[in-house]
């Protein structure tokens, strides 16, 4: 918080980066602006002088051969998928992002906050992005700010939404599926149920109020911090200081090599002009997750499975699509699919792709291929991203690369597109992510807790809450204390389901 411009929202604080001198993604400027993705590698244009349309279909050849139906159990948590997929769009959103256009990443604008903020849940906060927000009046007619909306009355565990059903979130995006909806609810919950908690001065108010102070001084919330908006503050930082402690010590490990995260935690190894946020990540070495969904999940303990696209996201959720989070989290949860070279048939069928589209040199791609997400990776890779291929970026770290898969080689192509390379080193690694594509992930993430000053990792001997120092617990928790809200009805809003 002390290094935050007083006043200042991110828009200006961007402008005023701008107006220093520092919106260069490059060695030469005074300091990396965050906003711009940038590279790790050189860019890695196509070549090939055959027919494009030949290339796609040997690239479709290569993803058919992922396709399984079986179901089959990796180390993470179910829920890990969904989290992880949160956790993104708490980083990364590029708006201009299209999968038939060349993207040159310096000129990408990354429109979330680079770091593990929870602007996702939190916007810019009351001031700046009211219409997530509410305030309450106790019983003795005092009134506080800060809590956020969430639910309706036909709906209680519902995100909250206008009357078109749009989500009233700070990232659409967590709205595209009922899993992930659901992880940015508990967060939602978890924050009012802790405001709640601060504002009566219940013990465990006076320590999530303690824990949040921890690394800062009194005078920075006495000057920074306005009266009305304190208790919310300590509510976000403590939340976000436990938040990304999860990150790497309960989703990390679960999805990436614990050496690899042990050795990105110590050092950089892309060194310290490394983009913040590298199109590798965002492109390539993250999309991982898509691995890890199953065709279908039981909802609610001895319930029934449902398919991942039987209920459709961005529109209203009724109570029979609630989930029981012990179901995706802790000891009795469902598990992800190992990270790996085999994707669920229902990946292959995107149900919401229903036309095909043209690749930037005109090559046409048909509707039956657009819905296989495998392949919109690769083709995002290879006609617009331009990304180093796994082998270029094996060598850059100083490790053997594997060799190129037969349906590849059987072209002539000599080098293996990057996210299907992380996946086949993940194959070789008990399920997570290895060599490249887990030291992209890991060094990305340690790279975002470094650079920001208020972060857990500037604590010297931070240690969290243990009700919040995992997704189990944490979520856990909140499934144990949302109904009793005070505030549980006065949060409400939106249509009905």
């Amino acid at each position: 918080m002390s290094h935050i411009h007083h006043g200042l929202g991110r828009l200006d604080r961007f402008t005023k980066a701008c107006l220093d001198g520092h919106a260069l993604n490059d060695t030469h400027a005074t300091s990396v602006l965050p906003e711009f993705f940038g590279r790790l590698a050189p860019a890695n244009p196509l070549i090939w002088s055959g027919n494009k349309a030949d290339l796609i279909a040997i690239f479709d050849a290569l993803v058919a051969d992922m396709l399984v139906n079986d179901r089959l159990e990796g180390p993470a948590d179910a829920g890990m998928t969904f989290f992880g997929q949160f956790l993104d769009h708490d980083v990364t959103l590029d708006a201009s992002s299209a999968i038939g256009t060349v993207a040159d990443p310096r000129n990408i604008r990354n429109i979330r906050t680079p770091n593990l903020d929870l602007d996702c849940v939190y916007g810019d906060g009351p001031e700046a992005s009211p219409h997530l927000y509410t305030g309450w009046t106790d019983t003795t007619g005092k009134h506080h700010e800060g809590f956020l909306l969430f639910g309706r009355a036909d709906s209680p565990l519902d995100l909250a939404r206008n009357c078109k059903g749009t989500a009233l979130i700070g990232d659409p995006r967590n709205d595209e599926n009922i899993f992930v909806s659901q992880v940015q609810g508990g967060f939602i919950c978890l924050h009012n149920i802790l405001l709640n908690e601060v504002i009566a001065n219940t013990p465990l108010g006076q320590t999530v109020k303690s824990k949040a102070m921890e690394g800062t001084s009194d005078d920075v919330w006495s000057d920074q911090v306005l009266p009305p908006m304190s208790d919310f503050e300590i509510v976000r930082r403590f939340i976000r200081l436990h938040y990304q402690f999860i990150t790497i010590t309960d989703f990390l490990p679960q999805v990436v090599v614990q050496s690899i995260i042990d050795d990105c935690m110590a050092t950089d190894p892309f060194g310290a002009d490394a983009p913040i946020m590298p199109v590798e990540f965002s492109g390539a070495a993250y999309r991982f997750g898509h691995a890890t969904a199953q065709d279908g999940y039981r909802l609610k303990s001895g319930g029934p499975e449902q398919l991942f696209f039987a209920k459709q996201g961005f529109e209203p959720r009724d109570d029979s699509h609630d989930i029981e989070m012990g179901e995706f989290f802790g000891p009795s949860a469902q598990k992800a699919r190992p990270v790996g070279t085999s994707v669920a048939a229902s990946l292959f069928e995107l149900p919401f792709v229903t036309d095909g589209f043209t690749m930037p040199d005109g090559t046409p791609v048909n509707a039956t291929q657009a819905k296989k997400l495998p392949l919109r990776n690769i083709l995002r890779d290879r006609f617009a991203l331009h990304l180093p291929n796994g082998q270029r970026l094996a060598g850059l770290l100083g490790h053997t690369p594997l060799p190129v898969p037969q349906t590849l080689a059987d072209h002539h192509i000599a080098k293996t597109p990057l996210w299907f390379y992380c996946l086949e080193e993940a194959d070789n690694a008990g399920g997570k992510l290895d060599k490249v594509g887990g030291t992209i992930v890991a060094s990305v993430i340690a790279r975002l807790l470094r650079c920001d000053p208020e972060s857990y990792v500037h604590i010297d001997g931070f240690q969290p809450l243990p009700d919040f120092a995992t997704m189990a617990n944490m979520m856990a928790f909140v499934e144990a204390n949302r109904d009793a809200l005070p505030q549980k009805e006065a949060l409400w809003c939106g249509p009905s389901a």
